[in-house]
């Protein structure tokens, strides 16, 4: 990547700070670490941003998961490495990152509601929204 075009995150540091917050208070979701970067790493392959691509790859390792799991994130559909928990809250990142596309369908929301509170429903569409919004100003600034 070329060098920084802006450092957003001094320009803007009450914005960037919000977003920081909120991925703070995303941190303490019953989701759960794992979950959570699988669906930050998710986000960042469609949103093709190499920097958050490395990052999260890096905690999910650093956290435990296999490398198999990892590298067969962007097939989840054909993996046997994803359980049906994990399975719904993928199509549901795939849903709000194409939301143009999709307008988050009915049944991807039915999905998620057989495993997930509407607490962490609403944590997860924040985690998709968050990482899209980092993605952006990374990709955007040139990080």
């Amino acid at each position: 990547m070329s060098h920084l075009r802006l450092p957003y995150f001094q320009l803007s540091n009450d914005a960037y700070a919000g977003l920081a917050a909120t991925k703070k208070a995303l941190e303490k979701s019953t989701l759960g670490k794992v979950l959570i970067e699988l669906v930050y790493l998710r986000t960042s392959q469609m949103n093709g941003c190499a920097f958050c691509l490395e990052m999260h790859a890096k905690s999910l390792r650093s956290s435990g998961v296999e490398n198999a799991k990892i590298d067969a994130l962007a097939g989840w559909r054909v993996s046997h490495h994803f359980n049906d928990k994990e399975t719904a809250a993928l199509q549901w990142t795939e849903a709000l990152v194409n939301v143009g596309d999709t307008f988050a369908p009915d049944d991807y929301f039915a999905a998620l509601k057989e495993h997930f509170s509407d607490s962490e429903i609403s944590d997860l569409t924040f985690a998709v929204s968050l990482m899209s919004a980092f993605n952006r100003l990374a990709i955007g600034m040139r990080q």
